[in-house]
């Protein structure tokens, strides 16, 4: 009976044994199976942050631009305003010119030479300051051909001659320009 035993308690013994094993390998398996399932998770996860990550960088590159256009913009916008209003200054000045010439035509026949000098000085300041800034008399003299890109005819008179049709016979106010753009034509007078 003790073999018999001793039988049977090797057999439990093997029987536990394998048990172990297989209860062993089935902790194997599930540590495997929860790593991987960690894996994968991790995996999901940085597919989702690198996503995000790359939303907010189009985001960031976007609004990016935005600001870079709008800088851009109000720069345009501030030299376009400074350039109007510099030319509109430069136009309120011209009457101020044509003032001068008239004052200086006057005082010459007065033959009052100092008052002349000071008057012409002051009209020489005045011209150079406005150059500077780009303004430019139209030069016309009488016997110029009429155009009407830098002429504005304010009455025609019959010519004393063949050769002055369509010529300018006199004129009345003088023309500017400010860099390269008529802002005033010149009035003249035109023979037909």
């Amino acid at each position: 009976m003790d073999v018999n035993k001793n039988k049977k308690n090797a057999e439990k013994q093997v029987k536990n044994q394998s048990s172990s094993k297989d209860k062993i390998s089935e902790s194997n398996s599930d540590s495997s199976c929860k790593k991987k399932e960690i894996h994968d998770s991790l995996k999901k996860e940085i597919e989702y942050l690198q996503e995000e990550l790359r939303k907010e960088k189009d985001k960031f590159i976007r609004i990016f631009a935005e600001f870079e256009n709008s800088k851009k913009r109000i720069q345009k916008e501030r030299f376009d305003l400074f350039r109007t209003v510099h030319q509109e200054i430069i136009i309120d000045l011209i009457p101020i010119l044509d003032d001068f010439e008239r004052g200086v035509k006057e005082l010459k026949k007065s033959k009052d030479e100092l008052l002349i000098k000071g008057v012409s000085l002051i009209q020489e300041k005045l011209i150079k300051i406005l150059k500077e800034k780009g303004l430019k008399k139209i030069k016309i003299k009488k016997g110029d051909d009429f155009n009407t890109d830098f002429h504005e005819a304010i009455t025609q008179i019959p010519s004393v001659t063949e050769n002055l049709k369509g010529k300018i016979i006199e004129i009345i106010e003088s023309g500017y320009i400010f860099k390269e753009k008529v802002i005033r034509h010149a009035k003249v007078i035109t023979g037909k």
